[in-house]
């Protein structure tokens, strides 16, 4: 197969979670440990630090991933989803993995895939920990695909585990409470192996503490122990929580030979260090334009703070939504005082931009609905002035359709 056909077997036999919703979750690790002993057990080949949360373990995957760099390791970088090309989910110091590689590993495991039916981010993760392996790195940023105690990434024994901040996101699958949520978190907490907390929630310091002394885990909330000094290339105020996280990781992290210098370069080199795209992403000025893939009430609230910090003369929103997403809680989220340009990202799961269009009326949200992402930025940049100000979101899928 080429790499396009490999590609489109993947997404079209296999069950993905981004692409199919609960349908593709399997919410157990006996597919993934299978595959591991299958591959000779790559994950134990490489040290890793493992990232979990709700909102900010993206930013924060990469940050790690640049100061690691800019430190002189050659690092691994495992994060989902994409938002152009599925290589972007595997890369080396940012490079992502090649497409010889991708054809070669499912070819030669394709039998094994389906005698065994696993799922798209099952064999992804395979994949990720092979070429890891092979390519002899000195260090792997593992980024949680969903959850954290059932999820297929949850095989390796890091380093240092991170979790960011915890809010309501596959409440269907992680439970119905931010209690529940943290504690299938903090299934990445390894017996003996210290865990950073990047922000202290009331709700959840409880669970985490519990679980960290079951498992004999040092644990460290980052608010407590990193002062507010380091300055991110991410955009956003909402980074500097997340900057924390990541610092007081690095810091926890035992041989490896990282000096402020590279913490500093790092955090401010982010996007050109490791390919980050998406997180409060201008991509046209005159008006002003910014994307961003926040995608969940905890997520959008910091967003939409960040927007009423921008100064515009009239404020237009693209947006669109999966179907799953809880419009109830998040629609009220956004400014009543906007123009909204409704639209449905091209993926199976899209939320019809005509049903968006009657639910956010009924919030006071007005705007025009559009059949295609593309469609409704056009629009916005007709009428949009250069004093104006364009923000394109509410999922990870109508950015990618746009940077």
């Amino acid at each position: 197969m080429t790499y396009q056909e490999t590609l489109e077997w993947m997404f079209a036999q296999l069950p993905m979670y981004q692409q199919k919703g609960i349908s593709a979750f399997k919410g157990k690790l006996d597919n993934i440990q299978a595959l591991s002993a299958y591959l000779g057990h790559p994950e134990r080949k490489f040290k890793s630090i493992h990232v979990a949360g709700t909102n900010g373990k993206g930013s924060s995957s990469h940050m790690l991933a640049s100061i690691l760099q800019e430190a002189g390791y050659r690092v691994g970088l495992y994060t989902s989803p994409h938002l152009k090309d599925f290589r972007e989910r595997i890369r080396i110091n940012g490079k992502p993995v090649g497409k010889k590689f991708v054809v070669d590993f499912i070819k030669n495991n394709k039998l094994f895939f389906e005698a065994h039916d696993l799922s798209f981010f099952e064999m992804t993760v395979g994949m990720a920990f092979k070429y890891f392996e092979k390519e002899k790195i000195d260090i792997a940023i593992v980024e949680v695909g969903l959850g954290g105690r059932l999820d297929s990434t949850n095989i390796i024994i890091p380093e240092v585990s991170l979790i960011t901040n915890i809010g309501y996101d596959h409440v269907e699958m992680l439970g119905d409470t931010i209690a529940k949520i943290a504690f299938e978190k903090a299934g990445i907490i390894k017996p003996g192996v210290p865990v950073v907390i990047s922000e202290l929630q009331e709700e959840t310091a409880t669970v985490f503490n519990n679980i960290a002394r079951e498992r004999g885990s040092k644990i460290i909330f980052a608010g407590e122990v990193i002062p507010g000094i380091y300055k991110t290339s991410l955009l956003g105020s909402y980074q500097a929580k997340n900057v924390k996280g990541v610092v007081a990781a690095i810091k926890e992290l035992k041989g490896f030979n990282i000096g402020d210098k590279h913490i500093v370069d790092g955090l401010l080199n982010v996007s050109d260090n490791t390919g980050l795209l998406g997180r409060w992403q201008y991509i046209g000025e005159n008006p002003t334009v910014v994307c961003d893939t926040a995608h969940n009430t905890e997520g959008l609230s910091i967003v939409l703070n960040q927007l009423k910090q921008q100064e515009y003369t009239y404020l237009h929103l693209v947006i669109g939504f999966v179907k799953d997403k809880n419009l109830e809680q998040i629609l009220p989220l956004f400014p009543k005082h906007a123009h909204y340009y409704f639209c449905r990202p091209n993926i199976q799961r899209g939320l019809d931009e005509l049903v968006l269009k009657t639910r956010a009326m009924e919030y006071g949200l007005e705007g025009d609905s559009y059949p295609s992402v593309n469609e409704a930025l056009k629009s916005a940049l007709k009428v949009a002035k250069k004093s104006d100000f364009v923000f394109v979101g509410g999922s990870t899928f109508v950015v990618a359709e746009i940077v």
